[in-house]
């Protein structure tokens, strides 16, 4: 017969958070269990998080801390969006990582993050680097048909602030021009910041409030001492949940920080209501597309903030495409694709391919050949990592944002409209000293 377990006694701090979170309402009822996508990890068996939250209730948070568990949840909220008591999972679990010590944070999470603190990227790649790159793609987007483009960099007074994310800008650097193609046809004034120019919120995946906050305060200064109008929340899930917790964080320690903001979604439908741009189906005509509703844009920030995005991606793709097939379960109820929380970038492949079991059977059963998507991590997961362990059905994912610059119908610049952005994009390369004779040199 096994010992009973003693429950442990918490610290006082701890004991108050973990009441604030309502943990005490639980009565195991096990509906967090059965839509958890850790549920019969391999390897994991034991472990559920039903079994957690009761090891919670007794005090056994070192072991809770100690164990993988924290770090292969994906935050996807599935488990709060079901519980009958209301009860905060994923913050739940948010908190369990932070406790974690940081040299023991897995795999390359931690190193992410604190090159996000001090570089104000993932990858710490130079400022240097990252603007020269700026100028040579903006160069290319001129050579294949764009003329008058320049990427604009720390642009006084711009409409909307845009922010990169690090893969695209160390390796998928095409994948930058989707957005670039829709600010140039829609005569966009927008800009990127030349410093602290990550989009993701590491400080999500590891749990370190400080650096959520931090991150978030980066973006409110930029706009404020810019003058921007509003900035577009980074499109990755956890960028924009973990930039919306910390911007909360930052306004209530002083409300003159509150911005105006916009989430791609509504940004989009803005641009194709306002008749900014212009879309042809036809493009796009012979396939059958789906939609893959992100767990940040959906269930968590709608049952934070009080807006879940489900609506308006459908509509922006009805305007691209003829023949789109829904899948099941969607919206709220739809499955995470395992990529949250760090688990794209985490050091656990298996466990996350596991976790998207649900979501491959999901596209596989909508007959869908192309899967859209409004999140990078998403987008990577199902395009890179599902179907290496599941090879039985083959899709093409693209972001939300390349079908719609792919579906574009571009109304050319006039001579007087190219000259202008041209005598903008030298003045500024030359005085951030970028593409100048020493450096062509």
């Amino acid at each position: 017969m096994e010992a009973a377990v003693i429950p442990h006694k918490l610290e006082d701090s701890l004991r108050a958070y973990l009441d604030k979170l309502n943990l005490e309402r639980c009565f195991t009822c096990g509906t967090c269990t059965n839509g958890c996508p850790v549920t019969g990890t391999p390897g994991m068996e034991e472990w559920d998080i039903r079994k957690v939250l009761r090891m919670l209730h007794y005090g056994m948070v070192d072991e809770v801390v100690e164990s993988k568990f924290p770090w292969v949840c994906t935050g996807c909220g599935r488990c709060a969006h079901a519980c009958p008591m209301g009860i905060d999972i994923p913050y739940i679990m948010l908190h369990m990582k932070s406790l974690r010590p940081r040299d023991k944070v897995p795999g390359i999470l931690h190193k992410g993050a604190e090159n996000c603190f001090k570089t104000g990227n993932n990858m710490a790649i130079p400022k240097d680097d990252y603007l020269f790159l700026m100028k040579d793609m903006g160069d290319e987007m001129v050579d294949e048909g764009f003329p008058g483009f320049y990427v604009p960099v720390d642009k006084k007074g711009a409409n909307v602030l845009f922010f990169p994310n690090s893969k695209e800008v160390f390796a998928d650097n095409d994948d930058m021009k989707w957005w670039w193609k829709i600010f140039y046809a829609a005569r966009e004034n927008w800009t990127i910041p030349s410093e602290n120019w990550e989009s993701v919120d590491w400080g999500l995946f590891t749990g370190n409030y400080d650096f959520i906050k931090t991150f978030a305060k980066r973006k409110i200064d930029f706009v404020k001492n810019n003058g921007i109008h509003k900035m577009i929340m980074p499109d990755c899930g956890g960028g924009s949940y973990g930039c919306r917790v910390g911007m909360k964080d930052c306004v209530q320690a002083d409300p003159s920080d509150k911005i105006e903001y916009v989430y791609l979604y509504e940004y989009l439908v803005d641009l194709i209501q306002s008749g900014r741009i212009k879309l042809d189906k036809s493009v796009n005509a012979g396939k059958v597309f789906t939609w893959h509703d992100s767990c940040k844009h959906g269930r968590e920030v709608e049952r934070h903030f009080g807006k879940g995005y489900y609506e308006e991606p459908r509509w922006i793709i009805s305007q691209c495409v003829d023949e789109f097939s829904e899948m099941e379960p969607n919206r709220a109820n739809g499955h995470c694709c395992g990529a949250g929380g760090g688990m794209w970038p985490g050091p656990y492949p298996d466990e996350a391919a596991w976790h998207g079991r649900e979501k491959y059977k999901s596209i596989k059963n909508s007959g869908a050949n192309v899967v859209v998507v409004g999140c990078s991590n998403c987008h990577d997961q199902l395009m890179k990592r599902l179907p290496k362990y599941y090879q039985d059905y083959k899709y093409e994912v693209m972001y939300i944002w390349e079908l719609v610059a792919e579906s574009l119908v571009i109304e050319p610049w006039s001579d007087q409209e190219v000259a202008a952005a041209q005598a903008e994009g030298e003045k500024q390369w030359e005085s951030l000293g970028v593409g100048g004779e020493e450096e062509e040199e």
